[in-house]
């Protein structure tokens, strides 16, 4: 499994707090922050266990958000490999709040990409962080 945490930093945003809203969703084994242009970074965070989600699947707890996590995993699921997108703010405060858009995070979303290494491997993650289906 293959998880990658994309998120930009503008000029107008504080590095720390945008790390905070990362490490509020993943405990990454490697953190790193690129210069892009202007004033604007690019913090890009990467693990490679399903425990390195436990911080999503307690927000969802938290929140009583499973099934909604658990469609959007679905909804966005693209053979082996999962794509969403989250509010960059809310995910500061330790709020869960899954978008379809870009346009819906003013400062820019926080891009989540997971890469399973089989259907099974999917299910699984679908059902540790929503939790069970069956």
């Amino acid at each position: 499994m293959r998880v990658i945490i994309e998120v930009e930093v503008r000029p107008t945003e504080s590095e720390e707090k945008v790390k905070r809203a990362v490490f509020s969703i993943i405990k990454p084994t490697n953190l790193s922050i690129k210069e892009l242009y202007e004033g604007f970074k690019l913090i890009r965070a990467e693990c490679s266990s399903i425990e390195c989600l436990e911080p999503l699947r307690e927000i969802a707890r938290r929140q009583q958000a499973e099934l909604a996590l658990r469609s959007y995993l679905i909804k966005y699921k693209h053979g082996t490999k999962i794509t969403l997108l989250l509010h960059k703010q809310a995910a500061y405060v330790e709020k869960l709040s899954l978008i379809d858009s870009e346009r819906e995070s003013p400062l820019g979303p926080i891009k989540l990409e997971i890469e399973c290494s089989s259907e099974e491997e999917l299910e699984e993650l679908i059902d540790y962080l929503a939790g069970s289906s069956r």
